[in-house]
C-alpha cells in the first residue's frame, strides 16, 4: 500500500479522475485505449489521509474507488475519456453500481482544470438532453484532491485475475461492451 498520495498524478491536461463503482472495472476498460499511457486504481474525494482498502469500504471514510488515468491529449482526448466512462457505467444510480452499494461506488469526475469541468458539464448536458437514460444522471463534479493509489493487488486487477468470478461477470461484459463500441480507439 502506498503511504503517500500520488502527488505526481493531481494536475495537468493529460490526467484524468473517475469513479464509476468498482475500479477494477474502470481500470480494465481504460488499460486498452490508445493514448492512455498508465491507470492507477485508488481512493479519492473522502476526508481520510492514506486509507486503507477496508476502511473505504465501510464508508467511513467518504472516500470513493476511482482511477487515474494518465493520457496523451494529442492521441486521445478527456471527451473521449467521459464518452467512454458514460459507457461502461451507470451514471443514474446513486451510490451503487450493481450489486456494489455505498458512496465508494458512487459515479464522479474529479476533475483538474476549468477545462474538464466545463467539458464533463458540457457532456452531462447533451446525455441528459438526448435522454440516453430514463433516469437523471447522478454524477457529481468536483475539483480533485489528493489521490490516493489502492494496494498493490488491486493494480491491473483484471488482467491478473481473468479468472475469478467477479472478473468473469462484471468486469468481462464492460470490457466486451467497450471494445464494440471503441473499436477505433482501442491498443493494437
Amino acid at each position: 500500500m502506498s503511504t503517500k498520495p500520488a502527488a505526481a498524478f493531481n494536475s495537468g491536461p493529460g490526467v484524468a479522475t473517475l469513479a464509476g463503482g468498482c475500479f477494477w472495472c474502470l481500470d480494465a476498460a481504460y488499460q486498452l485505449l490508445r493514448g492512455v499511457r498508465q491507470v492507477v486504481s485508488g481512493y479519492t474525494g473522502g476526508d481520510v489521509p492514506h486509507p486503507s482498502y477496508e476502511a473505504v469500504c465501510s464508508g467511513s471514510t467518504g472516500h470513493a474507488e476511482a482511477v487515474q488515468i494518465h493520457f496523451d491529449p494529442a492521441v486521445i482526448s478527456f471527451r473521449d475519456l467521459l464518452d467512454v466512462f458514460f459507457t461502461i457505467h451507470d451514471p443514474t444510480t446513486l451510490n451503487r453500481q450493481g450489486a456494489d452499494a455505498g458512496t465508494q461506488y458512487r459515479s464522479a469526475i474529479f476533475y483538474h482544470t476549468p477545462e474538464q469541468h466545463q467539458t464533463a458539464q458540457a457532456v452531462i448536458a447533451a446525455l441528459t438532453a438526448a435522454r440516453v437514460w430514463p433516469n437523471p444522471i447522478v454524477t457529481e463534479l468536483t475539483p480533485a484532491g489528493p489521490f490516493y493509489p489502492a494496494e498493490d493487488y488491486h493494480q491491473n486487477y483484471f488482467a491478473n485475475n481473468p479468472g475469478a468470478g467477479y472478473c468473469r461477470v462484471v468486469i468481462a461484459p464492460k470490457v466486451a461492451k467497450l471494445r464494440r463500441h471503441y473499436l477505433d480507439k482501442l491498443k493494437a
